[in-house]
């Protein structure tokens, strides 16, 4: 007789490919229901100033995508001695319903870069990097017009991504209320950038979830108090944790360390978590970690591109239109969509 240490283990690998069908589906929907046939296909400026070989792939899927899903992508490729006057006219321009630009522009500069996401008009951030939608975010509120509720808040579309994964592989527990879906879920995200790594981590935690958020500088957790009692998250040093403190007792373990040469320790990884990949680099080794994961999702991009063109859409239902909209009118255009 086989001992329960003989038995094979399976592991599920999801691609993103078959999550993002279903988003996409929901995005043609809400389309529909937000957008007259006579406004014509919806239009997606992408500024793309760097030759960064992820910026190049993800402009060519987001394309793609686009086209086959009925929007319209203008990629505008111009010198980052231009890119501010670009995005300033496409701000202005009544034919462009959304504004995406290519980042690290300034490598090494991170306040320039910073300084290009403000230039883009709030009303075309279609990936929630402006102020006010990454405020929203960290504070926990939804919605950009309280108390009227009627205008959502956009999210970052990485970490969105990452959300609406979790959601599909149903580690949100949709049988607890909105906010506090991942309570008694503990999960470690390896990266802190300001673009990525802490918005996914703010995100996780805001939901519910106990997150250990690593980097080269140390571990911070974010956790919404003990039994989930603050509205939005709060943030803690862990003096002396390391990654070997924080895998192995974690439910989920999420990559997003955008180098080829790193790979999470797959012997500290806790038989049967679920592991995502979020980097364009492959931060788990693919035979080691099937071996131990319940669950893993090696790469997250076509997710994020069904996730860039639901915040497209949501922007639109967020715009009046060219007459002034009744609340009621602006009320159906949000409850188009669904929570998150």
């Amino acid at each position: 007789m086989a001992s329960q240490q003989d038995v094979p283990k399976t592991c599920k690998v999801i691609l993103a490919e078959t999550i993002a069908r279903g988003l996409l589906a929901e995005v043609k929907d809400t389309l529909k229901s937000v957008r007259q046939e006579a406004e014509g296909k919806p239009t997606l400026a992408a500024f793309l100033a760097n030759d960064d070989p992820a910026a190049v792939k993800y402009a060519e899927w987001s394309k793609k995508t686009c086209e086959e899903n009925g929007f319209h992508f203008d990629l505008r490729q111009v010198e980052k001695e231009t890119l501010e006057e670009g995005i300033m006219a496409a701000n202005e321009d009544n034919t462009v319903d959304g504004i995406i630009v290519y980042y690290p522009i300034f490598p090494g500069n991170p306040a320039h870069d910073k300084y290009i996401q403000e230039t883009v008009s709030l009303a075309k951030d279609v990936e929630g990097l402006c102020h006010k939608h990454i405020s929203n975010m960290y504070y926990n509120v939804r919605y950009l017009d309280p108390p009227q509720n009627l205008k959502k808040s956009i999210l970052p579309c990485t970490p969105l991504a990452v959300v609406k994964i979790l959601e599909y592989l149903q580690i949100y527990n949709s049988i607890l209320p909105y906010g506090n879906r991942l309570f008694g879920k503990t999960i470690t995200v390896i990266n802190r950038s300001e673009v990525n790594g802490r918005p996914l981590a703010a995100l996780l935690a805001n939901d519910g979830a106990t997150v250990y958020s690593v980097d080269l500088t140390g571990v911070q957790v974010f956790t919404r108090g003990q039994g989930i009692r603050q509205p939005r998250h709060q943030v803690q040093d862990k003096e002396g944790w390391t990654l070997e403190q924080c895998v192995p007792v974690s439910d989920v373990v999420i990559g997003g360390v955008p180098s080829e040469n790193y790979k999470v320790p797959t012997a500290i990884i806790r038989d049967g978590a679920v592991c995502i990949n979020f980097s364009s680099y492959r931060n788990f080794d693919g035979p080691e970690v099937k071996e131990k994961a319940s669950i893993y999702v090696p790469s997250v991009g076509k997710v994020t591109i069904a996730v860039l063109l639901r915040n497209l859409v949501r922007l639109i239902a967020n715009r009046p239109p060219a007459k002034l909209a009744s609340e009621s009118t602006l009320k159906a255009k949000s409850e188009a969509f669904t929570e998150g």
